[in-house]
């Protein structure tokens, strides 16, 4: 015990951080599966170049913890835990390059405290892997630059082309480096050195599998990614909600304090800008490279478009070294304090299901799903499993059951990833099914009363049976309506 007093004295920063994922890891038993922690793993399980969705770095990932330590809920957070933690590791040496040792130690705690951290610990998202690669890629980067060494190019080639390889948002890795060049006149003899571009030109030919899936689909996951949302951007139509909506947001993942040190230091850097025309030193203009564009890109988006609360995630990692150089450790102390709070409600929720979750985006309830309808299909014998929903309910089902959990695709709706399975539906002709639709506001234990349309024409007949119920810690906090629907028949 006096050791660790000892551990504490010496080393505070250290225990702080170590105190927080400490806090994490203990948290992950008690973690049930995310609908995304599913339909990833569902990637990892149909390994493939890529995905409609998203590029394949998290299945992957998750594929090699599973094959290492075995398929459970666990094993998937744990994946997520260690992927996260070496993106602290990362964002630590990468903060050595800028700052101090007391202002470096303000930068590790501001990281480690905040909510975002706790979000890709514990639930699967192609952000986990990204943010891992976009910090290596910023930390090789700087040492092929600041430093002058060569060998670095090809490693941040390397690392710019895994963070694409991990989401699109990556890219924004190759524009900030060239944003860089451009506007700092010190480096700007770099666009005519041959190693930004050889590592620019690696980058790209890492990203092979991702652009050869997408030859091969019709560039089915491109199109998916841009033309419905440079659609909505473009009807310019000003909503109050989603500026409001991504305020909140922002300020949970980064925690009020943090936040609204970035939106202040964002202002005054603009204002700066534009009121004088003058740039920062060579350092500060990298760091700001691979912040200003990511986070005053997206967030200048936000008054016309609902920008998700994930995409400015990988502005975070200058913003907050940035951030680091002025605020003060009062605030620091404030920060950690709002941190412990919100965390210490979390775990409470975690642990107790105190607030019930009006939404499918719930880590409770489908281990019990499943095993309801393992006991339905007792009763209806020779019956598959779909459903309707985008991918929660399939993905869930599919991680917990011992068979092919089907997407709406059955009834020929699009199904994101389960389109490229290439799945035979014609071999289900004649068969019966359960078809489950989730009722996220749950009011009562009443059946829905109706069929949705779309499923009729494909059965010959479908009944509504009794509801599954999902009760937790005594509670009834789920619901879902369950159909039996005979003789399938296929559509194309």
């Amino acid at each position: 015990m006096n050791s660790i007093k000892e551990l504490i004295k010496k080393y505070p920063v250290l225990s702080i951080v170590l105190g927080f994922q400490v806090f994490r890891l203990i948290l992950l038993p008690f973690m049930g599966l995310m609908p995304q922690d599913a339909y990833y793993h569902f990637y990892g399980e149909n390994l493939s170049w890529s995905y409609f969705d998203h590029p394949g770095m998290i299945g992957y990932i998750l594929r090699l913890f599973t094959v290492l330590f075995g398929k459970s809920v666990f094993v998937v957070k744990l994946a997520d835990f260690v992927v996260t933690s070496l993106t602290l590791f990362s964002f630590y040496k990468l903060g050595e390059c800028f700052l101090s040792k007391e202002k470096l130690n303000r930068a590790i705690i501001l990281i480690a405290s905040t909510f975002f951290i706790s979000i890709l610990s514990f639930n699967s998202t192609p952000d986990v892997p990204l943010l891992l690669f976009w910090t290596l890629s910023i930390l090789f980067l700087y040492k092929a630059i600041f430093e002058e060494k060569k060998t670095f190019w090809i490693y941040a080639g390397i690392t710019m082309g895994l963070a694409f390889d991990s989401k699109y948002t990556g890219l924004l890795l190759q524009i900030g480096i060239l944003a860089f060049t451009i506007f700092s006149k010190k480096y700007r003899k770099l666009l005519w050195s041959p190693w930004l571009w050889s590592s620019l030109l690696i980058s790209a030919l890492v990203t092979f599998p991702v652009w050869y899936w997408n030859y091969h689909n019709d560039f089915a996951s491109f199109l998916f990614q841009s033309s419905n949302r440079t659609s909505s951007i473009s009807k310019f139509k000003i909503s109050p909600k989603y500026f409001f909506g991504a305020i909140g947001h922002q300020s949970l993942l980064l925690l009020p304090i943090l936040f609204g040190a970035f939106l202040l230091f964002t202002f005054k850097f603009v204002k700066r800008f534009l009121t004088k025309f003058k740039l920062p030193k060579s350092k500060t203009l990298f760091l700001l490279a691979f912040f200003i564009p990511t986070f005053l890109g997206f967030f200048s988006l936000t008054p016309i478009y609902w920008v998700k609360l994930n995409w400015m995630m990988p502005s975070y990692v200058t913003g907050i070294i940035l951030i680091s150089i002025f605020i003060s450790k009062k605030w620091v102390r404030y920060q950690v304090l709002v941190s412990i709070i919100i965390h210490f409600l979390v775990s409470i929720q975690l642990l107790f299901y105190v607030v019930p979750i009006k939404s499918d985006d719930t880590w409770v309830g489908w281990k019990e799903l499943a095993n309801e309808i393992e006991v339905l299909q007792k009763q209806y014998q020779n019956t598959f499993v779909f459903s309707n929903d985008g991918y929660k309910t399939s993905a869930a089902l599919n991680f917990f059951m011992d068979q092919k959990v089907y997407a709406q695709n059955i009834v020929g709706l699009h199904a994101l990833h389960f389109d490229y399975l290439e799945d035979d539906l014609k071999i289900l002709n004649g068969q019966n099914a359960f078809f489950i639709d989730s009722d996220k506001r749950f009011k009562n234990e009443d059946k829905k009363g109706t069929i949705l349309s779309e499923i009729t024409p494909f059965f010959q007949k479908t009944i509504e049976l009794e509801p599954i119920i999902i009760t937790i810690n005594g509670k009834k906090v789920r619901k879902f309506w369950v159909y039996y629907c005979s003789n399938y028949q296929y559509k194309k």
